[in-house]
């Protein structure tokens, strides 16, 4: 009789502990959802608080599109599916691009974002992400032949191509010059300013996909010059960030995901090369017959280099994964905007394996494709959640000073001046 006693005791307080939690999580949720912004001290921290790294979210989100809409197995709600998720693109990116400029003009902080060592890195993710736009607006009004289309697509493209040619021009610059990074400090995110050139000469093998004659031949040759530019100093800085990994080991877990970035411009490297193989064989014969077997091998070096480049993609797409899940297991990994890392460069190495399948047929190409965009969609649904409930609190959009910065320069000896000393 006593043992039944306490055995209704524990269940009844085990029944209001429960209705305890529950009331509490109802508590957390309401005050979150009338509390929106709550660890921001006031609404213009939020355009304070915004910065580039927000534009690998449309990077991210316009990728996604890309690989449903050229999905290996055919299915036409994918079709419609991505274009819902290129027009969020879109509209990710010009509020982005509205907020961004919006900071520059309230704040007048362009120039100490260019001298900050982690602020100046993700401005290589907005013509990126421009390049998405462009990259979703030609693969799908090409099938409804719209006349406009192919002459809009053009201009946009020269349009990013500029800004991608000041980022890896630019930034570089500054990040030799006048920034101070400490080696062991050093992480992939010293990619993002130099890869665009990469981005923009796969976009335009598609750009001159709808275009022929001239037009078409001094795309393709801009384009293999800006993937040369892009891909000669992202392999430089790769080795560079092996040696910093082999010394200093792995990232702390708040940038551990930064490891997935070099694998982009492997990846795209790798799909570029092979997209500009494929537009060498059609334009060349035609616009440049003085080499006429240029257009050949151009198409069959896009291949082999292609094939090759994909090959060390899987090596540092094996190395990402296990340092994230060693990380993981150590301990937890806190939400932040890096997470956006998970989605476009995995994409620029099925992006690469998907037009492998084009050129050769092999099955194997098509399934690998397939299973990674699955899987990259469930990340990118995740990752698009925490970001929105992250936005919500105000965390992610935390100011970052820029006004009080350690400047290098080599002015008497090595002395160390602020930005206002400096003009």
């Amino acid at each position: 009789m006593i043992s039944r006693l306490t055995t209704q005791r524990s269940e009844i307080t085990l029944n209001a502990s429960s209705i305890a939690t529950g009331r509490t999580r109802m508590s957390v949720i309401k005050n979150l959802i009338h509390r929106p912004m709550r660890k921001l001290d006031t609404w213009r921290d939020v355009i304070r608080g915004f910065n580039p790294a927000w534009f690998t979210a449309s990077m991210g989100t316009g990728m996604v599109s890309t690989l449903l809409y050229g999905f290996p197995y055919e299915w036409s709600p994918l079709k419609y599916i991505a274009m819902v998720i290129a027009l969020l693109n879109l509209l990710m990116f010009v509020v982005f691009l509205v907020l961004f400029i919006w900071r520059l003009v309230q704040y007048r902080d362009f120039f100490y974002i260019l001298l900050h060592p982690q602020l100046s890195m993700p401005l290589g993710a907005v013509p990126m992400a421009f390049t998405t736009v462009i990259t979703s607006m030609v693969t799908i009004l090409a099938s409804y032949e719209v006349a406009w289309m192919p002459t809009l697509a053009l201009v946009l493209w020269c349009i990013n191509i500029v800004f991608a040619l000041l980022s890896c021009l630019a930034i570089p610059f500054l990040i030799t010059s006048h920034q101070k990074h400490a080696f062991e400090n050093v992480n992939a995110t010293l990619l993002l300013p130099v890869v665009p050139t990469v981005v923009a000469s796969s976009a335009g093998a598609i750009v001159a996909s709808v275009h022929s004659g001239t037009t078409a031949v001094a795309v393709v040759l801009i384009s293999y010059a800006l993937w040369a530019m892009g891909v000669g100093i992202s392999l430089m800085l790769i080795t560079f960030y092996v040696v910093r990994l082999i010394l200093h080991k792995l990232p702390p877990p708040e940038t551990i995901i930064s490891v997935f970035i070099p694998l982009g411009p492997l990846g795209q490297s790798s799909y570029a090369i092979q997209l500009l193989g494929v537009q060498a064989l059609r334009v060349f014969p035609d616009g440049l017959s003085q080499m006429t077997y240029l257009g050949e091998v151009l198409h069959s070096l896009g291949f082999f280099l292609g094939l090759l480049i994909w090959s060390l993609a899987i090596w540092w797409f094996t190395h990402a994964i296990y340092s994230v899940l060693y990380t993981r297991f150590c301990g937890p990994v806190p939400f932040n905007l890096g997470w956006w890392a998970l989605i476009f460069p995995t994409g620029t190495f099925v992006s690469s394996s998907g037009e492998l399948w084009d050129l050769t047929g092999y099955t194997f190409f098509r399934i690998l494709a397939s299973t990674i965009t699955v899987g990259i969609v469930l990340l990118w649904i995740v990752v698009i959640l925490g970001t929105i409930c992250f936005a919500w609190t105000g965390e992610l959009f935390k100011p970052i000073n820029t006004r009080h910065l350690e400047v290098h320069t080599y002015v008497e000896g090595e002395d160390v001046q602020s930005p206002e000393q400096r003009v």
